[in-house]
């Protein structure tokens, strides 16, 4: 395959529930800069597919067209040496009314710009997926990636909570608080069994688990060491936590094991405010009172609802 430049650009593609849709936004938010309500988001953030619980597949854009003959002449250029390919349309695009393309034209236009592109088609196993989408008023082409759901190996735990957080939301929560791993400290000190550490953990991120709890902890261990991943967690109070950490995520405790009281919910901000610069608080009360009372300032939010149960997450600073 010839090196095509590729334009900078990439083209991610989402899938959420109602239920889902504000926790999927305020990923967007931490992750891109920008959130967008058509399940379609045009940046130039290079975030690997299977980081988020919500991105369904990713385009790297190499070239695009504002009509699909100019992006089709562009393509003559494409040659693909001893690799094969395959030509797949992005089901998930921004047409809709009049200009919606049917089922059928789709695979009519994968089929014609296979024929454009110089090398040999493959339909089953192809060494390239190439990805077509319309997206704000272009054509774009590039290399497809498909997001593989890695949130979905955890699910079943050795160690479960009926209130643990689930595995998709956890994800998103340590996405939310830690956008950007690089070089980036990360403290979950309120643990419980792990379900945020497993998360964060398996995305790479540089993060610590901590609870009060000893049978939680050792939960929380097992869990990490079920998934083949590593990782400190320790027993201890919240005020006993040294050092510093870029982002902090606590989801407030309210199980049968470790229910915190308004004024022990109070003590764990005020005591988060000595060793965090960022703050991502999971709580099924409102707590906005006491986050002013720990000079902490929320600077994004949300709701996640399942059924008639809620959470709010609040990001921060």
């Amino acid at each position: 395959m010839n090196n095509l430049p590729a334009t900078g650009d990439f083209i991610y593609t989402f899938a959420y529930n109602d239920e889902e849709k504000d926790l999927c936004h305020l990923e967007m938010r931490s992750l891109f800069g920008r959130q967008s309500d058509t399940k379609i988001l045009k940046t130039d953030r290079d975030i690997h597919p299977s980081r988020s619980p919500f991105v369904k597949e990713r385009i790297r854009v190499l070239m695009e067209g504002r009509t699909l003959d100019e992006l089709c002449d562009k393509l003559r250029n494409v040659k693909m040496g001893e690799s094969t390919f395959k030509v797949l349309f992005v089901k998930i695009n921004d047409l809709a009314g009049p200009h919606k393309i049917e089922y059928d034209q789709k695979r009519k236009i994968e089929r014609d710009l296979g024929m454009i592109i110089e090398g040999e088609l493959d339909l089953h196993q192809p060494d390239v997926f190439f990805g077509l989408v319309p997206c704000e008023g272009s054509w774009h082409f590039g290399i497809y990636e498909k997001a593989e759901p890695v949130w979905l190996r955890h699910v079943k735990k050795p160690r479960e909570y009926s209130t643990a957080l689930s595995t998709r939301t956890a994800r998103a929560v340590a996405n939310i608080a830690v956008p950007d791993p690089e070089g980036k400290r990360a403290i979950d000190p309120c643990c419980g069994i792990g379900t945020v550490l497993v998360e964060a953990l398996s995305m790479g991120i540089d993060i610590v688990g901590r609870d009060i709890n000893p049978l939680v902890v050792t939960g929380s261990r097992e869990n990490i060491a079920h998934f083949g991943l590593s990782g400190e967690v320790t027993i201890g109070p919240i005020e006993e936590v040294t050092g510093s950490y870029d982002a902090t995520i606590i989801d407030m405790p309210y199980n049968l094991y470790t229910h915190a009281t308004p004024e022990e919910q109070l003590d764990i901000l005020m005591n988060a405010r000595h060793f965090t610069t960022r703050l991502v608080v999971v709580t099924i009360e409102s707590i906005d009172h006491m986050l002013k009372q720990a000079d902490f300032s929320v600077v994004d939010r949300c709701i996640v609802r399942k059924g008639k149960f809620s959470r709010e997450i609040l990001v921060c600073e």
